[in-house]
């Protein structure tokens, strides 16, 4: 259910997008989007009723037709002026993210630039789309493959990354062809329409791109939808796992990227300096609040002693508001978020972990209403315990300590998330050994937060992905498309009838 509103009559609304129109809801139930460094409310989401989902994705269904048989050539350059209006644009958006979200503004500008790299993807659909030719596979015989569109696709998108998340969805999938139908997080919408509303400026045609807001009980409706064909899902394992289980059930494809406990393996020889820097900016950078952040240190054997600098160094990190210069950690999303950071810290604290670095109690001058979390680390950490087993999504770092390499790859093989995971050290042997034999799926030497660029897939594997294929790259264009083979055989006018009937199933 939404929360209750304390917006004014003056507040401004956001807007749903049905058939190239931006229209206000006629929905009774709404929920308030709020600073989370001030609890300044910023504008008012709707939650879509029935009738606007159908609508949407009626709009989308009916702009499928056209869509499809639009030149590649032509969908590729919408792309192309769509990743120049994003340029022109991320100074304005990124504060618009800031705002809503949190972040800092730097971190913001990275969250859109790192969707406008898989834009600027798209735009080489040309290439990416192509299908496969072979020659006389028998007598006078060819085959060839499509790679066509599949219809109306959903995206669901979380608040943490209000850039870069729908920016992985929408544009693959309508440069491949489809149509769109995206619902974006209800926390922080306004970056995300300020997206959409380039999309419609780089020339995506009526219908094709549409946006509904909402909850579950939207969430349900897009899985349920019978005109849907693929549904898109990034966000927590929960939420997840129970849309892939209900998209699926409905006949749709999924794809569904979820929750993660990112290892970070260090060794004795790393370089110490770069990997002090790396493990303190990827657990604590966006207040600790990415899929793919580094949130479990593993030191291993004479590595323990370097405990105390990285400490020393989490100390040193500025909490503020994402808007103030020099910022390292804005506030977390929303207040319900602190409470169950702070609450997870004090499991830890009740479960034996020893508090190295109590984050809680943050106070920030003229911004005392925030939601802030300060850097947090755990030390004597077991694989038993709750700050381990459980995604804090927070500013929190749990540090556990091995002998040996091998404990270090049985210890994050044990655990069941497989987002990404990192090592660091200067051993080439270590490091081929360690890439070999971890059963995570996105793997980082010496790179402490391993997302590939978008000519490569998002790979997350195990508890953190349901479904085959991932977000950007080779794979999604496999996602988004379906494979028609063609067998053909021409006969010119003078062909005799030699070899009469066939009733085998050979050609020849």
């Amino acid at each position: 259910m939404s929360a209750p509103s304390a917006a004014s009559a003056n507040t401004p609304t956001v807007k749903l997008l049905i058939n190239g129109e931006f229209v206000e809801s006629a929905t009774t139930e709404w929920r308030d989007i709020v600073n989370p460094a001030t609890q300044e409310v910023l504008a008012r989401v709707p939650f879509a009723t029935r009738a606007e989902i159908d609508a949407a994705v009626g709009a989308a269904h009916a702009a499928f037709a056209q869509w499809k048989t639009t030149p590649i050539g032509t969908r590729a350059r919408i792309m192309l002026k769509y990743q120049a209006l994003i340029r022109e644009h991320m100074p304005r958006i990124a504060k618009i993210l800031t705002a809503e979200q949190g972040k800092t503004l730097p971190d913001a500008e990275g969250d859109i630039f790192r969707g406008l790299e898989v834009v600027e993807h798209a735009a080489s659909i040309g290439t990416l789309q192509l299908g496969e030719f072979a020659e006389n596979v028998a007598s006078g015989v060819d085959t060839y493959t499509l790679r066509q569109p599949i219809g109306v696709c959903a995206g669901i998108t979380p608040f943490n990354f209000p850039a870069m998340i729908p920016l992985w969805m929408f544009p693959m999938a309508i440069v491949c062809g489809n149509t769109f139908v995206l619902k974006p997080s209800e926390q922080d919408p306004l970056s995300t329409m300020a997206l959409v509303e380039l999309a419609i400026e780089a020339g995506i045609p009526r219908g094709v791109l549409n946006v509904v807001h909402g909850g579950k009980e939207v969430v349900d409706a897009l899985c349920t939808h019978e005109t849907i064909k693929a549904v898109s899902f990034v966000g927590s394992t929960a939420v997840g796992t129970h849309v892939y289980n209900l998209a699926s059930q409905h006949g749709k494809r999924v794809q569904s990227m979820m929750g993660a406990k990112n290892h970070a393996v260090v060794l004795p020889d790393a370089n110490r300096e770069q990997t002090l820097n790396a493990l303190v900016g990827a657990g604590f950078g966006a207040a600790g609040q990415r899929c793919m952040a580094t949130s479990a240190v593993v030191l291993v054997g004479q590595a323990r002693e370097w405990l105390p600098d990285l400490i020393a160094r989490s100390k040193t990190l500025k909490v503020n508001a994402g808007v103030e210069p020099n910022t390292d950690l804005g506030p977390v999303v929303s207040r319900t978020a602190k409470e169950r950071i702070e609450s997870l810290i004090a499991k830890g604290v009740e479960e034996g972990a020893t508090l190295a670095l109590d984050g809680r109690g943050v106070r920030v001058q003229g911004y005392e209403q925030g939601n802030f979390v300060g850097p947090t680390i755990f030390t004597g950490v077991t694989t038993e315990m709750t700050i381990y087993r459980t995604e804090i999504f927070g500013p929190v770092l749990v540090v556990l300590e091995v002998d040996t390499l091998d404990d270090a790859i049985a210890l994050v093989n044990g655990n069941p998330f497989g987002n990404g995971v990192g090592l660091f050290t200067q051993s080439g042997a270590a490091a081929r050994k360690f890439q070999s034999e971890i059963d995570i799926g996105q793997v980082g030497i010496n790179i402490p937060i391993p997302v590939p660029v978008p000519f490569f897939s998002f790979t997350g594997s195990r508890g953190s992905k349901l479904g085959d294929l991932g977000p950007y790259g080779k794979q999604v264009v496999q996602f988004y498309t379906q494979t028609k083979t063609v067998t053909s055989r021409w006969f010119d006018d003078a062909a005799s009838s030699a070899g009469g009937v066939n009733t085998t199933i050979s050609l020849r």
